[in-house]
């Protein structure tokens, strides 16, 4: 499995993405499953999913760089965790990539989406007027996958709590760059926090990311 980006924003957090190119007896191979998680992925059946679920344990482990059992469950709100290493991760896929992000010193958050056209028929769902109102120019489509991996790199560091991309998540006005950082304004019942996240284009997908 080829890794095609490792990125340490510092000593205490780093994330990598890899282009999926092995089968599912290839991966499998390379893991160690406990009675649970070959449950989990006998209800996948075949298909991209799986490739998917198993590539970022792949991944994690060389992350890590361990080859101890890797004890990575989910909590009741679909977050994932690990049981035996202290760090904090996010995990993500889109088609035929897979990215890990880990960190020692607090949440975080990664997204990727491959970029397509369909985004601009659910802008509104989960953009409010005043941020479409800076939605323009020739990369306006680049400009609205930044702002979804944006919404959902925040969503998944928060914990995947019942938070509302269009209701609960504000952006604020920013440029497109191929790489940039914009600022999100996460606000619920109990507190408002604004995050730094990061952005990039990576070949046709767009990458989202932040640290608490």
């Amino acid at each position: 499995m080829p890794l095609v980006y490792l990125r340490e924003l510092d000593e205490h957090t780093k994330f990598a993405i890899w282009k999926i190119e092995e089968s599912a007896d290839d991966l499998l191979s390379s893991l160690q499953l406990d009675t649970r998680e070959k449950a989990i992925l006998d209800s996948f059946g075949k298909g991209k999913r799986i490739l998917h679920w198993m590539t970022t344990r792949v991944l994690l482990r060389y992350l890590l760089q361990t080859d101890q059992y890797i004890d990575c469950p989910s909590d009741s709100n679909g977050k994932p965790y690990l049981v035996n290493f202290p760090y904090k991760l996010s995990l993500t896929h889109s088609f035929d990539y897979a990215a890990v992000m880990l960190s020692s010193k607090g949440e975080v958050g990664i997204d990727l989406e491959i970029v397509k056209d369909k985004v601009v028929r659910i802008q509104h769902k989960f953009l409010k007027p005043e941020e479409l109102a800076f939605i323009q120019g020739e990369n306006t489509i680049e400009q609205l996958y930044a702002c979804w991996c944006a919404k959902e790199a925040v969503y998944k560091l928060q914990g995947n709590r019942g938070v509302s991309f269009l209701d609960n998540m504000t952006i604020q006005p920013f440029e497109y760059q191929a790489q940039g950082v914009l600022q999100l304004q996460l606000t619920t019942s109990t507190y408002t926090h604004t995050y730094d996240v990061h952005f990039e284009k990576f070949g046709e997908y767009m990458l989202g990311y932040a640290v608490e």
